[in-house]
């Protein structure tokens, strides 16, 4: 029993210097830093595990990792291993943080690291590195809100021109909109940029590439000082290094950058109340006007056009139209407004009318007076009036009205009621010519007989069908080939769909290639390895070349999920796997 004791004991303290020796710690690289700052977290341990399961990163956004580094060394006959977990954090706001343990099993025990208590201030200076790629990228891209008057006045036109400099120095691969400015108290209007092409041109004294991304045209709805939202864009790029291959030329480092046009603020100034008309309806820029009839002599229960039509630069779609004032023994009716305008840098040109359909009752001739229209114009900074001149309709024959009579020699006399006849709508018919239309029959016709006979023509069909696919079915070894392709074509479908979206792109991109391999070479999940599929395919005959990238494919997709990757970067290996599996198509034997 003394013995058994002693041994009982023995062991205890063995598993406990044992357990003494395990470490798992988490080191950040500062415990105080700016909200614009970086940090750095590193989980490290002493010996391999299992089941690595990192905190829940509150407060902070993860920009890199997890990154797995690993050290296995031997100094004098001495093992020392050391396994290494890092993650690249961006604080998402000002405060005081605690990042919680991190978790792992290390011969079936549990292991966690102590919290760390983070304190993240407002935003400090950074010393610039010269080869850091942020650094190059802001230095030698810029985007630009041009705006071509900063004071004008309420309702006059201003263009907001976005451009995109670039720098020689750097290439832009693409970009993408993740802020659209919303023109609040604006009236805007958006111009067709497609097609332009990119442009040289100066930014801050140095030559720069430029090109135009946005042209909108506003009309400003108030006055004051009024804000334009920027246009904020997500640019990959590509940035030179410090490193050179064996020709001498520089590498380039693929990175991203968010670039904003920031705001822009302009005042407008109200229109003069000195001088302003009574009929004033806001239009402002310069125009004319013009009155017009179709027709000046007509019978009674004819009708005409009357249009009103005012055209030139400025807010034609922003104001109302002058009415006409007709005599009461002319029918009028509602108008019908048109608008011919267009819109270019200078703000918006054409026409806009209304039409009138007048239909006089009465014999005698009847004025349509003139009527007015009053505007701003921005260069003289005055209002001007424009007048028509006075249209005389003449109706020749109809019925007399004394008061008729009496209305075509003023226009400001009494409204009376109008007095109908039986031939005002003698223009419209009111007989009819119908004919019956004739009827047709379904029965005997020669669709009745098809699809009377198609079900005993069907029968011979369906028995080839099902013996094709009883063969088919009794296939194992094909179906199960043509399995795996149906795979293999479906996963590199998900992969296409999730490119941007890093763990399931390179998932599905792997699941792809290993189904393709299960339908071209006969193999099944649990004999892969790369010697053999390397063995296997170069008997197929396939090219080695081809070969070396199928490998390297199957190898991205495992480093794929521990090291950062971009779109561009997913967007070549969907290309190259694609490209491969055609060539070992065509190749394979």
């Amino acid at each position: 029993m003394k013995f058994k004791k002693y041994i009982l004991i023995l062991l205890v303290l063995t598993t406990g210097f044992a357990t003494a020796q395990v470490q798992f710690n988490a080191k950040v690289s500062k415990q105080k830093l700016g909200v614009n700052e970086r940090l750095r977290i590193d989980f490290e341990m002493n010996q391999d595990g299992d089941n690595f399961n990192p905190p829940d990163f509150a407060n902070f956004t993860v920009v890199g990792g997890p990154n797995q580094s690993v050290s296995n060394s031997w100094i004098n006959g001495k093992r020392t291993f050391k396994k290494t977990y890092s993650y690249f954090l961006a604080p998402k706001k000002r405060g005081n943080f605690t990042i919680q343990q991190a978790t792992i099993v290390i011969d079936g025990t549990v292991y966690k690291t102590t919290p760390l208590k983070i304190e993240v201030t407002a935003a400090v200076d950074i010393p610039k590195d010269p080869n850091d790629p942020q650094y190059l990228a802001s230095e030698n891209i810029h985007l630009v809100a041009e705006v071509s008057k900063t004071n004008p006045y309420l309702n006059e036109a201003i263009t907001v021109v976005y451009k995109l400099y670039v720098s020689p120095k750097i290439a832009v691969d693409n970009w993408n909109e993740i802020d659209i400015p919303r023109y609040n108290d604006f009236w805007s209007q958006n111009i067709n940029t497609q097609g332009q092409k990119v442009q040289n041109g100066k930014y801050n004294g140095e030559d720069y590439r430029f090109l135009v991304l946005r042209k909108t045209v506003l009309y400003p709805q108030k006055t004051g000082k009024l804000n334009i939202e920027p246009l904020t864009l997500d640019i990959a790029l590509r940035v030179p290094t410090n490193r050179r291959d064996i020709f001498g030329s520089v590498y380039m480092q693929r990175t991203n950058r968010t670039v904003s046009a920031g705001n822009k603020t302009i005042n407008v100034k109200p229109l003069p109340e000195s001088g302003k008309p009574l009929d004033f309806t806001g239009a402002v820029g310069d125009f004319d006007l013009n009155v017009s009839a179709s027709k000046t002599e007509l019978d009674a229960t004819e009708s005409l056009q009357v249009k009103v039509e005012v055209s030139g630069n400025g807010n034609l779609k922003l104001f109302k139209l002058p009415k006409i004032s007709l005599p009461s023994s002319l029918e009028v009716y509602e108008p019908e407004h048109t608008e011919n305008v267009r819109t270019n840098l200078s703000g918006m040109q054409g026409a806009i009318s209304d039409s009138y359909t007048v239909v006089p009752q009465y014999k005698g001739k009847y004025p349509i007076p003139s009527i007015s229209f009053s505007y701003f114009d921005v260069k003289t900074e005055s209002y001007k009036r424009l007048s028509s001149d006075e249209i005389i309709i003449n109706v020749l024959s109809g019925p007399s009205n004394a008061t008729a009579d009496n209305n075509a020699s003023t226009t400001n006399a009494g409204k009376q009621a109008v007095v109908l006849n039986n031939d005002q709508f003698a223009f419209i018919k009111t007989q009819t010519d119908f004919h019956p239309i004739e009827s047709s029959y379904f029965f005997k016709t020669k669709l009745f007989w098809g699809l009377l006979l198609a079900p005993f023509l069907a029968i011979p069909l369906a028995v080839f069908v099902r013996r094709k696919k009883a063969v088919r079915d009794a296939d194992v070894f094909g179906n199960k080939i043509r399995k795996a392709d149906k795979l293999a074509r479906k996963y590199l479908s998900n992969a296409k769909k999730s490119l941007g979206k890093k763990e399931e792109f390179y998932i599905a991109l792997e699941k792809a290639l290993h189904n393709y391999l299960k339908a071209k070479l006969h193999i099944e999940t649990s004999d892969f390895s790369k010697d053999k599929i390397e063995n296997l395919l170069k008997e197929k005959q396939v090219d080695a070349n081809v070969v070396d990238d199928f490998i390297g494919i199957i190898e991205n997709c495992e480093l794929a999920r521990y090291t950062p990757i971009d779109h561009v970067t997913m967007q070549e290996d969907y290309e190259k796997a694609a490209k491969t599996i055609s060539l070992i198509d065509k190749q394979a034997r």
